[in-house]
């Protein structure tokens, strides 16, 4: 298979594979489920496989492209061009907030791999124009995203996104389905911002923040990769074990620790 697809050829420094198999795009559009008034903003929309089909059913749609070969193409699309908006830039630096000037959004895209885990936290920074997310990402970051504690996929990415969102893995997608073929499985992963989120957290960066730390070093205790913030004493006062793993705390834990850390920033163990 070459790796030109409808006459343009995939970027590696852009993480380009384009989906082609009509049943597993048929199958994702029907998981996002698009209504004709509702304000939808695709990611990367690359050759338009899902772009069209969301098109078809909605009267307007904003993408967000970043190579300027395919901004072009998509401004010039015959089919598209009239309910189109291109927002040429690079997604990680976008304000998604300027799309949603009259009604919240509801964002998706095939994810070049490469920036899944950097947009998802920059998105998580701007929930609150957004009803809900589709992606379709590496089929181990979607397990990570929806991972339980105790399990080896558990990390801060687990733990920052389920607080933020209720996650529901939707489909599974085979690397055959994408024009270059990844060598990875694909998933699409459904990610919808709580309202009242169950474990509130006074300020997320701080969240992330204590996740980063916990998480960075996983064979060690928590009392030995908090010990910087925290004392036993203050993990025991959390309720929490000083000779807990990183991935035995709950996301409730985590919430914990960080409202915590947000109320007493400043004063911290080795004080």
């Amino acid at each position: 298979m070459t790796k030109t697809h409808l006459g343009h050829r995939a970027r590696k420094r852009f993480g380009q594979n384009f989906l082609h198999d009509q049943f597993v795009i048929n199958d994702i559009v029907d998981a996002i489920n698009p209504q004709s008034s509702e304000n939808l903003v695709e990611i990367g929309p690359g050759l338009a496989a899902l772009t069209e089909p969301v098109a078809d059913r909605v009267k307007r749609l904003t993408v967000v492209e970043l190579d300027r070969d395919l901004a072009d193409r998509l401004e010039q699309h015959p089919k598209l061009r009239d309910k189109l908006k291109v927002h040429r830039g690079d997604a990680l630096k976008t304000d998604f907030r300027m799309f949603a000037q009259t009604q919240p959004i509801r964002v998706f895209g095939n994810l070049p791999y490469n920036i899944s885990t950097p947009l998802i936290f920059h998105l998580l920074e701007q929930l609150d124009v957004i009803q809900d997310m589709h992606f379709m990402l590496q089929k181990e970051v979607v397990e990570r995203l929806a991972a339980e504690p105790n399990t080896k996929a558990y990390g801060r990415m687990s733990v920052a996104i389920q607080q933020a969102c209720a996650v529901e893995p939707v489909l599974m997608v085979p690397p055959e389905a994408f024009t270059p073929a990844p060598k990875v499985d694909s998933a699409v992963v459904r990610l919808v911002p709580y309202e009242n989120p169950p474990y509130p957290v006074t300020k997320r960066a701080d969240l992330h923040k204590i996740c980063l730390i916990a998480f960075n070093q996983r064979r060690k205790t928590i009392r030995n990769n908090l010990k910087e913030l925290l004392s036993d004493q203050q993990l025991e006062a959390l309720n929490i074990d000083p000779n807990a793993r990183p991935e035995t705390l709950t996301i409730e834990d985590y919430c914990r620790l960080a409202n915590w850390y947000t109320e007493h920033k400043g004063h911290h163990a080795s004080n």
